[in-house]
């Protein structure tokens, strides 16, 4: 919601007036300076919307406030030219709206436009939010970063590495309202208070790695070249269920330099709907950007998001820290799933970031079952993955 600054308004009078945490509202506004508003300058409010109200007989501000319960003065501040002590019948006012609601449904075929939707309207209620495009697809989509929080402990977040595996990205978002929501209202989640996370813990969030795979699965073949290899690869069949590739048939989590070399021995040797690790490492753009973006932020611990098999995975070659077996068990037990410390199985971005970093990297495989996970699960795997994303900020 944007407001226009009057003479003598500050950011924290702001806070006040709307009930919104005061860092919420600075994040939100990272090129004002909070000590030298201007009258006139625009300033965005996080957490809420503005919605139009037509006065109807006997109305007032103070009345109208009074049954909306907000502040007498926010209406004042959203209506600059309205005489208060001359409201006409009919007359359209703004009302600023609480958003106390989700945007995001992750119970629904999760599709690359879906999340787009849903990021656009996040973005435009909770400013506070940083996006950064840290790639593209083999398609030209945009890998989107999202960064929340001010702390030094970056904690990173990434679903859909697999395009058959598209219910982590749902996961992921339905989560991350909440927590929005949380901060903005003031308000815990399974009794935590998480406005200090937002303090100690900075989130880096890629919620779908895999847009065009995820694409496939979900909405069938594109027109044109890649579309017609696609189903080349799936030898005609328009069944596209079982693909965990990218678009060009490599699989994008058996990309990475951490015993690629075994990897692609036993695997397929060349394109196929899975397991295709590439002709070498780090070939393929959306591999690529994950990899330079944990140079970038080097995350104090990364949390990737799979299905299936209600286990969590988190060694590599006995080089993850000691403190990883501590986190693994807090999401055992907050999640009911199976610490798994080793499998035979290489050249993912959880092995290569332990590899490369020495921090704790995971491996969550949400839901049981064949992939792609019915929708029918959705709100189990949800319930037993919040106490996870809350664990991997308080761990």
């Amino acid at each position: 919601m944007d407001i226009n600054v009057r003479s003598g308004d500050t950011l924290w009078y702001y806070s006040n007036l709307f009930n919104v945490p005061l860092k919420l509202i600075i994040d939100s506004n990272p090129q004002v300076n909070p000590s030298a508003l201007a009258i006139g300058q625009i300033i965005k409010i996080p957490g809420y919307q503005v919605s139009s109200y037509k006065i109807q007989a006997n109305d007032t501000f103070w009345k109208i406030a009074t049954e909306r319960r907000i502040a007498v003065d926010s209406l004042a501040l959203l209506n600059p030219t309205v005489n208060p002590r001359q409201l006409q019948i009919g007359q359209s006012v703004r009302i600023p709206v609480k958003v106390t609601y989700r945007v995001v449904d992750g119970n629904q075929a999760y599709d690359y436009q879906v999340l787009t939707g849903h990021l656009n309207e996040l973005f435009e209620i909770y400013p506070f939010i940083r996006n950064e495009t840290i790639g593209q697809s083999v398609m030209g989509k945009n890998l989107d970063e999202l960064q929340i929080g001010r702390g030094s402990k970056i904690v990173h977040w990434n679903g859909s590495f697999h395009g058959n595996e598209w219910i982590t990205t749902a996961v992921i978002m339905q989560f991350l309202n909440d927590y929005l929501l949380s901060l903005t209202n003031k308000e815990s989640i399974r009794g935590l208070d998480v406005s200090p996370f937002y303090d100690q813990v900075t989130l880096s969030i890629v919620p779908m790695v895999d847009p065009d795979g995820v694409n496939l699965v979900l909405n069938g073949p594109p027109e044109g070249e890649f579309g017609q290899e696609a189903l080349r690869i799936n030898q005609g069949s328009t069944d596209f269920s079982g693909w965990k590739a990218n678009i060009r048939g490599v699989d994008l989590n058996n990309q990475y330099p951490a015993k690629w070399d075994v990897e692609a021995a036993r695997k397929p040797k060349e394109p196929a709907f899975r397991d295709f690790p590439g002709y070498q490492p780090l070939t393929e753009p959306e591999a690529i950007a994950m990899a330079e973006l944990a140079g970038e932020r080097l995350f104090e611990k990364m949390l990737a998001f799979h299905t299936q098999g209600e286990v969590i995975y988190w060694g590599y070659e006995g080089l993850e820290p000691p403190r990883a077996m501590t986190i693994v068990n807090e999401f055992g037990r907050v999640s009911g799933y199976e610490p798994i410390r080793y499998v035979d199985s290489y050249a993912g971005y959880k092995d290569w970031f332990i590899k490369v970093y020495r921090q704790p990297g995971f491996t969550v495989e949400l839901g049981e079952g064949v992939n792609p996970l019915p929708l029918s699960q959705f709100d189990e795997i949800y319930q037993e993955t919040i106490g996870i994303f809350l664990a991997s900020m308080y761990m």
